[in-house]
């Protein structure tokens, strides 16, 4: 535990120059006392440390001092290649930048760990898009990746919703990108307020000259989960139960979408000896449900819950009344 503690304020110095004997402390989670204690093991092993006394000093290296890696443990080894996604890298423009790096890392390891980051490359891929999903086409990523780099203000035309939704103007301050699911999105400032942009929907852009200030409060990673649960929070939760069959099925992804209807095929159940389907779907309310299912006709049935059984079947018996032969033409 006290070498690895060891290891961590060496690589701290090495990474961030002067800290104090209280920063190393709170970083590291130990004491002053145990700071000090692993700064004269460090210099009694020659590694060249100093300390500058009074309100302005701290510890810090030798300048120009660098030390190998050698304190990477096997596990942190092959994580550090087993985290690195080379496509969304190559998309960003950095696929040159990580193939180098890597580089750099292996020749620092020691024979051991080195052999056992390759194996792990041969042994493990990892494949960010979902399945039979095709990697969106995001030809403004790199001038995207650049401006968040720079923190360049942008230019951009959006479109809105859909393929055919309406074509927008913005100007925004490019905070950071993420890529969920093979799907890159641009969390960016507008107007005074933070929004996700889908970056396949943005035609054209414009690196503008003008540099932005980053908000000192932003951190993406805590924004995006915050935005992942609020759309989670906003998706539908009115369950039912429904019997398809025929050309009710071949419908159901234009009633109630395509990509709920892939969910619910994961669990459906059967077909019986009828040709029916058993699934369990999700609307935003019950007129919602009820306005969607009507649209499979006669090739769907309602189990539960009764409430839109009830919904369904009155909408039924009004429109059946409505097409009697044997009444006049309203």
């Amino acid at each position: 535990m006290r070498a690895s503690r060891l290891i961590s304020v060496l690589l701290l110095l090495q990474t961030r120059g002067r800290m104090t004997a209280g920063q190393l402390a709170e970083e590291l989670e130990v004491s002053i006392r145990t700071v000090y204690r692993d700064v004269e093991a460090l210099s009694a092993s020659g590694v060249p440390i100093f300390a500058d006394r009074g309100v302005h000093g701290g510890f810090q290296l030798v300048e120009g001092y660098r030390t190998r890696l050698t304190g990477l443990t096997p596990g942190e080894a092959e994580a550090l290649f087993l985290s690195g996604y080379p496509g969304p890298a190559a998309q960003l423009g950095l696929g040159t930048v990580l193939a180098a790096a890597q580089l750099k890392v292996l020749a620092a390891l020691p024979p051991e760990l080195r052999s056992r980051a390759g194996r792990l490359r041969q042994r493990f891929h990892l494949d960010a898009p979902g399945w039979f999903q095709e990697p969106e086409v995001s030809p403004h990523l790199q001038q995207i990746a650049e401006a968040v780099w720079a923190d360049r203000r942008l230019h951009m035309s959006y479109r809105r919703g859909s393929s055919d939704g309406p074509l927008v103007e913005r100007v925004v301050d490019p905070l950071g990108v993420v890529l969920k699911g093979g799907i890159w999105y641009l969390v960016a400032q507008a107007d005074n307020s933070r929004r996700t942009y889908r970056v396949s929907r943005i035609l054209d852009i414009e690196l503008l000259p003008e540099h932005f200030v980053r908000p000192d409060d932003f951190d993406l990673g805590e924004y995006w989960e915050r935005s992942v649960a609020e759309y989670a929070g906003s998706l539908p939760s009115f369950p039912a139960t429904v019997k398809v069959r025929g050309d009710g099925l071949d419908r159901l992804g234009d009633a109630i979408g395509r990509a709920q209807t892939a969910e619910a095929m994961t669990t459906a159940t059967g077909p019986d000896q009828d040709g029916w389907l058993t699934l369990s779907l999700l609307a935003e309310d019950l007129w919602h449900a009820q306005a969607q299912l009507m649209q499979l006709g006669a090739d769907a049935v309602v189990l539960e819950p009764t409430d839109l059984r009830e919904l369904i079947a009155g909408v039924s018996r009004a429109m059946a009344a409505l097409y009697d032969t044997g009444q006049s033409n309203p």
